[in-house]
């Protein structure tokens, strides 16, 4: 940690770029104590790392559960510096005693009080939702920054994102979705928007990477996103991804095989209308391909044109797969308040787009045409061919 308190009470920073020498001076002469937890704290002045207090052996403070990296400390100082430079008043190491909770920087910027957490390193989903959730009850914005090692590119625009990463997807107050993350060893910023995964675990992702010493706080807050989804790209690479995991399939690919079979489907030929990228798709861990063919065979197989399709039976029936767990809902404990089936209406919204179906108020729509599954994988990939080059423009507006 980078603040103690004295024999006298005050809090002693090392954010002020004190002299070696002087602080050895300091250590000489002073008693330090833990603000949380008060045990005694030896201020830690090696060459090899940040200069920084330390909690001594055989002491516990439940502030401090985990152990701080050099990587961790030099960047909750650097964005501490970041902050105090934007003329925003911050404190570093803040203890809030109503709330018994530390935030790595407590700052104020345009009447809001925030509480910034640099994490970089996995800590339990719990412990994740309980700082989260008592943040916002005192009235706190959380600012969840993800440490910038963990955010893994593949390829392009390709990102691997386990379940801890998507702890930190947060909304922006125009309600767009974002992912920020901070490096400290090339002291940069990497915000990933328009997130659309293919798989559990892989996505393609709008990717932008800005200098701690030429970004504002607001543009971190409300990051200017670019980049359209390129539609193609995203379709080949799920592709990719369903045929690598049908060569190892998991227990539940497996589940979800046997299930389609008896409905005369095969993984490899589904209908292009089958596995499109949504907006809000990312809150469904089940990858697309495998929830909206579940929808397929539940909702729109063997329907005729003009069949009525009411979205509360379809919500029911989505419940019902949750329940059974053919359909996964990723955890996301800074979007607790987002409904899963927004999903779904999204998707239906597409469709509608794409004239398989029409709306006829806010809860129903009917079957103008029915989807054309595929007999060969020669017949695929021309009605492939040919849904992309008839509504490239409907696919890119994600």
């Amino acid at each position: 940690m980078l603040t103690a308190r004295t024999k006298s009470g005050t809090i002693f920073s090392l954010s002020n770029h004190y002299e070696k020498e002087n602080l050895l001076i300091l250590r000489n002469n002073e008693e330090f104590f833990c603000p949380v937890c008060g045990e005694a704290v030896s201020l830690k002045l090696g060459n090899q790392r940040i200069y920084h207090f330390a909690h001594r052996s055989g002491t516990f403070c439940s502030d401090f559960h985990e152990s701080e990296s050099l990587y961790h400390l030099e960047g909750k100082l650097q964005l501490f510096q970041w902050l105090h430079m934007q003329g925003i008043s911050a404190k570093l190491e803040y203890y809030d005693s109503l709330i018994g909770q530390r935030p790595d920087i407590m700052f104020h910027f345009r009447g809001n009080k925030y509480a910034l957490e640099y994490q970089c390193s996995p800590i339990p989903e719990e412990i994740f939702v309980k700082r989260t959730e008592n943040y916002i009850h005192h009235h706190y914005i959380p600012f969840w920054i993800l440490g910038g090692k963990h955010i893994k590119a593949k390829r392009g625009n390709v990102f691997s994102l386990s379940n801890f990463n998507y702890f930190f997807l947060r909304k922006t107050p125009s309600r767009q979705l974002v992912l920020p993350s901070y490096c400290s060893e090339e002291k940069r910023f990497h915000i990933l928007s328009k997130i659309h995964p293919f798989s559990i675990k892989n996505t393609t992702a709008s990717s932008r990477i800005l200098s701690i010493h030429k970004t504002k706080i607001e543009e971190i807050l409300e990051p200017t996103l670019f980049n359209p989804i390129n539609f193609t790209k995203w379709a080949n690479e799920m592709e990719k991804s369903m045929i690598n995991s049908s060569l190892h399939a998991s227990p539940e690919l497996n589940h979800f095989l046997h299930e389609i079979y008896p409905h005369n489907l095969n993984l490899y030929l589904l209908p292009p209308e089958i596995g499109l990228p949504v907006r809000h798709a990312l809150l469904i861990q089940t990858p697309p391909i495998i929830w909206q063919t579940y929808l397929y065979v539940d909702v729109f197989q063997n329907k005729s044109p003009n069949t009525h399709i009411d979205l509360r039976d379809v919500e029911r029936i989505f419940n019902d797969r949750i329940k059974m767990n053919n359909i996964i809902i990723r955890n996301l404990p800074q979007l607790t308040s987002v409904n899963p089936f927004m999903v779904v209406r999204e998707y239906f919204q597409l469709l509608e787009r794409l004239g398989i179906i029409i709306k006829r108020d806010e809860s129903v729509y009917q079957m103008q045409q029915g989807f054309m599954v595929p007999n060969s994988n020669r017949e695929k990939e021309e009605r492939k061919q040919a849904f992309f080059q008839k509504n490239s423009s409907i696919l890119a507006k994600r």
